[in-house]
């Protein structure tokens, strides 16, 4: 009944968080003749939906145009949904603890409007245990309404990759799961509505919990095996690309390679699941040890970067460095969590004020969450050093000539280049004389 209501029209479904997941996941429902409203309560983001555009370029401002999305600011418009999707961030507090915050006040939010015979999905990332114990009682004292009776939730977890042109909501399979099998072949049923690969059930709210922070945690892990490789190598005086490009010949060769990690899944979903697993009495061995060290590789890139400054006989405190991106990730506005900052902090340790840019950051929310200023393109000149910490594709199709151009006019031993992500070619660099170093 509810998914025929939702189809024809006779119902809404709503999407709560319209972030660089809930709201490419709005405008897919939307798509497909769904009635859908989108709520946020950042008014400033709710009107530049209203004007057509995409501050995540997730799905670009023609689209946001052309949708038929209801964006709003007013909590009450939910009442007219059936079907409720909280998609808001889960980050974490400065203890590495989970802050749970945004999805309890989300459920709040949802309780307080929620329709009789609704069901709510969350695929906000959490750890086991949270959608039942704790949103679930939110929802029933806001509401005055039964879990399993009046209303039905949910669990499945977000797997869109920001700033991946291949990898979309579409042609990911996703998880899903219900407190009964019956909301479950409802919850299956209206994501197969946008997902063409189709959906993946499981049997409990728990074990979709855990897929998400283990699958994100499974990747943490292993870049973190290659961040400690390099830090090794690097002492060896060898090149950690090319090792890594001679491994990947091998068949069953993981593809990993070493890197900044940061944002708002990998950085922080191991975090989720070593909380709950310590609860239980087990401290991690593993995931907390990954965690470590990619949690300091951005202090080791500032560190051998002061390294390669001393070698190219500069004074490191009146060296000026370049920094070109600051997200978390290439080809993505979203700054949350970005690596990049450990970076700056640790060059300011040294006395050195690094210039930021970044075309496609975000800037007003890089500057609040950070405090810095974004220069632009025309400020990369007069450098001793360029840090390339972000592989955005505005970067990439730069020249070695067009980086040249960046550093004062001196000889080019003195030219400091580091290349974070790899982008350029080590032997055109190297042969062309400048004190190139990559991670």
């Amino acid at each position: 009944m509810l998914f025929n209501d939702l189809v024809e029209k006779k119902s809404s479904l709503a999407v709560v968080g319209l972030g660089y997941v809930g709201m490419p996941l709005a405008v897919a429902f939307a798509k497909k003749g769904i009635k859908v409203i989108g709520f946020d309560t950042n008014e400033s983001k709710i009107d530049l939906y209203k004007n057509g555009i995409d501050p995540t370029h997730e799905v670009g401002d023609e689209a946001i145009r052309n949708t038929e999305v209801e964006f709003t600011c007013d909590s009450s418009e939910i009442k007219k949904a059936s079907f409720i999707i909280v998609a808001v961030p889960t980050p974490i507090n400065q203890d590495h603890t989970p802050d749970l915050y945004p999805v309890e006040s989300a459920s709040e939010i949802v309780g307080k409007n929620l329709s009789k015979g609704s069901v709510v999905v969350y695929e906000s990332t959490v750890y086991p245990g949270v959608t039942e114990d704790i949103c679930v009682p939110i929802l029933e004292k806001e509401s005055g309404l039964k879990c399993g009776t009046d209303f039905f939730i949910g669990y499945s977890p977000e797997r869109i990759n920001p700033g991946d042109p291949v990898h979309r909501l579409e042609n990911i399979r996703k998880i899903v799961s219900g407190m009964n099998q019956e909301t479950r072949d409802v919850i299956e049923k209206v994501y197969n509505l946008v997902i063409e690969v189709g959906t993946y059930p499981v049997s409990s709210i728990k074990t979709a919990e855990a897929i998400k922070v283990v699958e994100n945690s499974q990747r943490d892990i292993n870049i973190a095996f290659m961040n400690e490789l390099a830090m090794v190598f690097d002492r060896m005086n060898i090149d950690t690309a090319e090792v890594v490009a001679g491994m990947n010949t091998k068949w069953n060769a993981l593809g990993f390679r070493p890197g900044l990690v940061g944002g708002h899944c990998i950085g922080v979903d191991p975090y989720y699941f070593t909380y709950e697993a310590e609860k239980l009495g087990y401290h991690s061995q593993i995931i907390l040890a990954g965690r470590k060290v990619n949690d300091g590789m951005g202090s080791f890139v500032a560190d051998a970067t002061i390294k390669q400054l001393v070698l190219a006989g500069k004074a490191v405190r009146d060296s000026k460095v370049v920094i070109l991106g600051v997200t978390f990730k290439e080809d993505c506005p979203d700054t949350r969590n970005s690596k990049v900052e450990d970076i700056v902090k640790r060059l300011k340790e040294y006395g050195i004020k690094p210039v930021l840019i970044d075309p496609q950051a975000d800037e007003k929310g890089y500057e609040h969450e950070y405090g810095n200023t974004l220069s632009s393109m025309d400020e990369a000149n007069d450098a001793d050093c360029i840090i390339i910490a972000v592989a955005h594709k505005e970067f990439k199709q730069l020249s070695l000539n067009d980086y040249d151009h960046m550093f004062k006019d001196m000889d080019n031993s003195e030219k400091v280049l580091i290349d974070v992500k790899s982008i350029l070619n080590k032997e055109e660099v190297e042969s062309a004389g400048y004190r190139y170093w990559r991670l």
